[in-house]
């Protein structure tokens, strides 16, 4: 069974290898639950996220031989870079399996540390039963993304530095996806002080460690596509389940939307990129999901930070419109000249920009004499979007749902 000590020995094993990453105060997010939030940025980690510290806590403990047959992974991402990166500067040779869904971004960064790339399977699970069917063949060790006490442990020195960075911390919320890095912190936290009240948050798509714990046992969810890739776990670990159903008060679940908005508002307040699985955390507290944080200590895990740059573009599109400073609206106007003027003169007395326009005479919906205008328009948000669909009313023209 894992202990504390196997924490502690993990930290003294890859302490010149890891970062010791910020724990940062964020005023917005104190400010939005009336508490002390403090953002934990393991997204500056080498290679982007915790998998470092479970990685590297691993491979140093493999003995002569498993060095010279080589290791193995199976990963979306972060695991993948992190044990590539390792294996390159402890000089084993690494093959890496990762679905044909992964991010461009992490296959790109996982190729640059020199490992051996395998695209296989539409899902996390696919690319697993790859990988272990090549460990079978070839020898190699099999470096878990997060089912092993020692990857476990490793997670966990964040544990350590938390109690260090916020002594007095009364909540910690996590992202889960198979349970790792959940596992190692609440381990190493709660031993020390039990009184702390350990969250976890998981995509609503792929909820699989909160179907397990509602379940009494291990259940395993349909693979389903979430932005939350990195956490798009749909069996949990047979060494984190007991961990997390011992420790973690409570796990809750988060939309694409809260993520996207949680992404977004990261970038613009804090500074601070994060990707889908590194933000569920922070989207708990924007959405609210989160009771009875008024007046404590509350540390976020942001877990990771490599996020394809087209997906990048397209979740701040979305938290752009779910914040409501981006709305599409169609208008039905009179067919004559001067009614998209007055239309516009409308928006522009209110402020707010028009980044696209279109017109529409000659679709089913639109009456003989009528015309529809479609408008993308950029606000300050709900209530200045209010105020105009107000202002487009007062003028008689129709705003069609």
């Amino acid at each position: 069974m894992l202990s504390l000590s196997d924490i502690q020995a993990a930290r003294t094993r890859i302490h010149d290898g890891i970062v010791v990453t910020p724990c940062k105060r964020s005023a917005a997010l104190s400010d939005l639950v009336r508490g002390e939030v403090f953002l934990k940025l393991e997204n500056l980690q080498p290679t982007g996220s915790f998998k470092d510290r479970g990685a590297l806590n691993k491979m140093r403990l493999l003995d002569e031989a498993q060095r010279a047959a080589g290791v193995i992974a199976a990963s979306a991402g972060n695991h993948a870079q992190a044990v590539a990166h390792t294996a390159q500067r402890l000089g084993i040779r690494a093959t890496i399996v990762m679905p044909e869904t992964a991010p461009l971004t992490k296959v790109r960064g996982t190729q640059a540390f020199g490992a051996d790339i395998v695209l296989h399977g539409a899902s996390y699970a696919e690319a697993f039963e790859k990988a272990s069917a090549l460990r079978d063949q070839h020898g190699y060790t099999f470096i878990h993304a997060f089912d092993d006490p020692q990857i476990i442990a490793g997670q966990g020195t964040i544990a350590l530095e938390l109690l260090e960075q916020v002594p007095d911390l009364d909540v910690v919320i996590c992202p889960i996806g198979g349970g790792g890095l959940i596992s190692g912190i609440a381990l190493g936290v709660k031993e020390i002080k039990p009184q702390v009240r350990f969250v976890g948050v998981q995509a609503a798509r792929l909820a699989s460690m909160q179907e397990s714990i509602l379940a009494g046992k291990i259940v395993s969810l349909k693979s389903c596509h979430t932005i939350a890739d990195g956490i798009s776990i749909a069996t949990v670990g047979l060494h984190t389940y007991p961990l997390v159903s011992r420790y973690v008060t409570d796990i809750f679940t988060v939309t694409e939307d809260d993520i996207a908005c949680a992404i977004m508002s990261l970038l613009e307040t804090e500074k601070t990129l994060a990707e889908g699985a590194g933000a569920v955390g922070v989207a708990a507290l924007y959405a609210r999901r989160i009771a009875n944080l008024e007046g404590k200590k509350i540390v976020v895990i942001v877990s990771g930070g490599n996020i394809d740059m087209s997906l990048l573009s397209v979740v701040l599109d979305r938290g752009l419109e779910t914040d409501g400073r981006v709305i599409h609206l169609r208008v039905v106007v009179p067919d004559k000249p001067g009614s998209i003027a007055i239309l516009a003169q409308a928006v522009a007395a209110h402020r707010a920009n028009i980044l696209h326009i279109h017109q529409d005479r000659h679709g089913g919906e639109v009456a003989l004499g009528e015309i529809e205008v479609g408008l993308s328009l950029e606000t300050k948000g709900r209530e200045h979007a209010e105020a105009i669909y107000a202002a487009i009313r007062q003028t008689g023209f129709k705003i069609k749902p």
